[in-house]
């Protein structure tokens, strides 16, 4: 990454942002864009970096909350692809998908958007992540941690923490959430050899929401909104601008915070998603067709997503029904039973039950 980040020009401008930098198993991309919800409602100019997308690469890379233009994603790629191209070879070969797409990021960010703050999710494990290259975080966080990518990141916890403890960095306040102990130790030995201190932090106390939910559905979430308020409120405190918020004495969190929390969107996570036009053409209108999307791939997410299932459908999914009615790009299903999981894939409204 440094070789491709000098031929573009990017150490200085990297240098100036004033990152948030997330990694974790489950919930780093809840986490993310929770936090940058929170800053934006704070009144920052924000840059959000999350992967991988559900249908347009764009939404990866979203400023002030909103999805990069067609123009502007297209200028900065061919802007940096160009550049990349004439300096690369065979020495140097062009930089893979991933790496490819977090120089663009950081073109996009410290360019001419001026971004106040830049939220980063790490793509893959943490310490050899193409995010990495950000030496000075204003703060680092890591979400739930549990076994996925066991390919590269190793077959045990101790493995895959010690991956995504390579975010930290001395001098950088660090947290994360309630962790397996033997993952928790690693995280704790590393902040100790670089002598900074990781603090663990509660799930979010709904009360402190004042009534009002969540941007991002399910229980799982009050865990990495948590993560997110405290990520948000070091780095308010850090850049001298905690004069922004104003905390109340009854233990809620600030009319921001709240704020971007309610406003939070991360489509393909817990999303529930209505098909009106299929629906209002049905004739049985007591049977609307909905969508439960969620893209859960490790094994402790999709026990999460099966119980954000059975939670918000509040019926059996065994049961013939509407439930059976799903079409998507990508759909996954699973039932209140987290034995009963069945996986369809098709563009076409499919009216029968799933093998299983």
């Amino acid at each position: 990454m440094a070789k491709y980040l000098q031929i573009l020009e990017l150490e200085e401008p990297i240098a100036r942002l004033k990152v948030v930098h997330v990694a974790g198993t489950k919930g780093k991309g809840s986490t993310c864009t929770f936090a940058e919800s929170i800053l934006r409602s704070c009144g920052f100019r924000t840059g959000l970096f999350t992967s991988p997308h559900l249908i347009d690469v764009r939404e990866r890379f979203r400023l002030d909350g909103l999805d990069i233009s067609e123009e502007k994603f297209i200028r900065y790629f061919w802007w940096c692809w160009n550049k990349l191209k004439v300096k690369t070879g065979d020495d140097i070969p062009m930089p893979a998908y991933f790496r490819f797409l977090a120089l663009l990021a950081f073109k996009i960010f410290s360019d001419e958007q001026q971004v106040d703050v830049a939220v980063l999710e790490v793509g893959l494990g943490g310490k050899y992540d193409a995010t990495n290259v950000v030496k000075a975080p204003v703060v680092c966080g890591i979400s739930s941690l549990g076994y996925d990518h066991m390919e590269i990141l190793g077959n045990s916890l101790v493995e895959i923490a010690g991956e995504k403890a390579g975010i930290l960095k001395k001098g950088v306040p660090a947290y994360t959430v309630p962790q397996p102990e033997v993952a928790m130790s690693v995280l704790k030995q590393r902040a100790s050899e670089l002598g900074v201190s990781i603090r663990i932090v509660p799930p979010l106390d709904p009360r402190q929401l004042e009534d009002q939910p969540l941007g991002l559905h399910g229980e799982h979430q009050y865990m990495n909104a948590g993560l997110a308020v405290a990520l948000a409120n070091t780095w308010l405190e850090r850049q001298g601008h905690l004069d922004r918020i104003h905390v109340k004495d009854h233990g809620t969190l600030p009319d921001q915070f709240i704020k971007g929390l309610s406003i939070a969107c991360l489509q393909g996570r817990a999303q529930i998603v209505p098909d009106l036009q299929v629906s209002s053409e049905c004739k049985d209108t007591s049977c609307p067709l909905v969508f439960y999307l969620d893209g859960a791939h490790s094994p402790e997410s999709m026990e999460i997503c099966a119980k954000w299932f059975s939670h918000v459908t509040k019926k059996d999914a065994a049961q013939p029904g509407p439930l059976e009615q799903r079409h998507s790009p990508v759909q996954l299903h699973v039932s209140k039973r987290s034995s009963d999981i069945a996986s369809t894939s098709s563009r076409y409204m499919c009216s029968e039950r799933p093998l299983l």
